[in-house]
């Protein structure tokens, strides 16, 4: 019952897709399709989360791969998908993530991977092996929700990071909100100044 749904991600400067962020839904046969908040938190605390997690990244790769096959861009499509606490637990996970590659015919460089701030402050030093080994692969490696909560300047200083994505508390607020704004503006100088 459970499907992936793709939100594309735009290249603001060339106004064309240049990838996409994969989403899990449930498609609950009576209450139609359920959004994460309804189902994480308990798939987290059975452990579910570990294969639904990968099962998520192989659908978006293989996904992403018949798109490019396909010819639906020119250009090299990429994919975002999130890793959960758990899945990040998992000493197999490289080798995981290495299988789904290979399987799917996906480049590596094609990958990103989303993972939580609370993630990196709870063992940051674990975290950053495996960050390095897989900005090694040619992955991504990006921070998810950037701003909320575990916000921490050491680690952006410490870790292998590729991108910081505000979270969108304060992008919906862009505009309409002077201090969303100047928040934004200086996350951005930071992650600009950071090589991200």
């Amino acid at each position: 019952e459970m499907v992936v749904h793709y939100q594309p991600i735009l290249d603001l400067h060339t106004h064309r897709v240049v990838g996409f962020e994969a989403l899990v839904r449930w498609q609950h046969p009576t209450k139609g399709i359920l959004p994460p908040s309804e189902f994480i938190t308990i798939a987290e605390e059975t452990g579910l989360i570990i294969p639904i997690g990968y099962w998520v990244l192989e659908e978006a790769c293989r996904q992403i791969q018949s798109w490019q096959q396909n010819n639906l861009s020119d250009i090299p499509l990429t994919v975002n998908v999130n890793l959960s606490t758990r899945q990040c637990a998992q000493t197999d996970l490289i080798e995981k993530i290495c299988d789904i590659l290979e399987r799917t015919g996906l480049h590596p460089n094609q990958l990103k991977l989303e993972l939580t701030e609370s993630l990196i402050v709870e063992d940051s030093g674990v975290i950053a092996e495996m960050f390095s080994k897989l900005r090694e692969m040619g992955i991504q490696v990006q921070i998810d929700d950037f701003g909320t909560g575990y916000s921490s300047l050491s680690y952006l200083h410490n870790l292998p990071i590729d991108t910081l994505k505000i979270d969108r508390m304060f992008i919906s607020q862009l505009g309409s909100n002077e201090n969303s704004t100047e928040i934004v503006q200086a996350i951005m100088g930071l992650a600009k100044n950071s090589g991200m």
